[in-house]
């Protein structure tokens, strides 16, 4: 029987214009991983090329991309490093070259990229139920953590109590101060950790935006979120949260009602915030306001470099998917 040659060449920096073959093995290795969990009539949609642009764009150098013989994409891990905070995601291996040591090199790759930029955690996610990967990474040097469950509430024009900024309305000179009042209690917290690249890049590409919450001039509270549609070719449905800090359930709670309610003026269905299990404060105050369970995600750290411990009361939200 024919196989096809080991042969993986890389890694490159992924570029703009590799978003197309990224697609195809984005799209097709995960219908493939769903169809041999079970789920025969998943098919997964290629993203939205404005996601990809932001994911590329922030990961930078960690961006990478693995070539076969003919330098057609056979696989890609994208890294992230925060600050302090390292993750990779999405990544994945060309359906006719898995089980034959491609995923092993994009994640030692990304590993020891992560390691190059100093950070503090490195981490990523998978499916609970997909044993294979979680014993995959296991022996890697992974460890699994706690959940993180994807949960949805509606849109509402509900008054936000308070005074909260969206960075969006700012000039760009009052935008880079509170960029840098975010920076500075978020590392008050988690020492290192940092996502003005995150805040800037989401501004600038005009996917989303930030609020913040501040009282007597210090942050309190903040949510970086998106509105572009995930998947490529769909309307926009939900605004979703990828960054959140809250200095107390307070403000926490306040910061849910400016987001349902940002939704709701840019005519999104929903909001849609992906908890850690660990955010035990959070996630009892999201069930609370009538949120639903959509999904769940296994949370992974590689010896040695775990996630932040944040002083007891506040809540960090950090997501590790794009």
């Amino acid at each position: 029987m024919w196989r096809p040659e080991r042969l993986l060449n890389g890694p490159r920096v992924a570029r703009a214009d590799d978003v197309p073959a990224l697609n195809r093995v984005f799209s097709d290795s995960f219908t493939d991983r769903y169809r041999r969990d079970g789920l025969v009539g998943v098919r997964v949609p290629q993203l939205n090329p404005d996601i990809w642009c932001y994911s590329i764009e922030d990961a930078g150098d960690g961006a990478m991309l693995w070539f076969d013989e003919n330098d057609d994409v056979v696989a890609f891990n994208i890294a992230h490093s925060s600050g302090a905070e390292g993750w990779m995601g999405p990544l994945a291996v060309r359906t006719d070259r898995q089980g034959m040591g491609a995923g092993r090199v994009i994640v030692e790759a990304a590993a020891e990229w992560l390691r190059g930029q100093g950070v503090t955690t490195i981490g990523l996610e998978t499916m609970p139920r997909t044993v294979e990967n979680i014993g995959f990474y296991g022996r890697l040097g992974f460890l699994p953590g706690h959940l993180t469950v994807t949960m949805t509430g509606e849109g509402s024009h509900r008054r936000v109590a308070g005074e909260y900024a969206r960075l969006g309305e700012l000039s760009h000179a009052e935008r880079d101060v509170a960029m840098e009042r975010c920076r500075a209690r978020l590392g008050a917290s988690a020492p290192g950790y940092d996502f003005t690249r995150e805040i800037e890049l989401t501004c600038d590409l005009e996917i989303g935006d930030t609020i913040v919450l501040e009282r007597d001039e210090t942050v309190v509270a903040f949510a970086l979120y998106h509105t572009a549609p995930l998947a490529a070719g769909r309307p926009a449905e939900e605004l979703r949260v990828l960054k959140l800090f809250a200095d107390c359930e307070e403000a926490f709670a306040r910061l849910i009602v400016a987001l349902e309610s940002r939704a709701a003026a840019a005519r999104l269905r929903r909001v849609a915030i992906r908890c850690q299990t660990a955010e035990a404060v959070a996630y009892r105050a999201l069930l609370g306001r009538s949120y639903q369970v959509r999904w769940t995600d296994l949370r992974m750290t590689l010896a040695g470099y775990p996630e932040a411990a944040l002083p007891e009361g506040e809540i960090l939200l950090s997501n590790w998917e794009i």
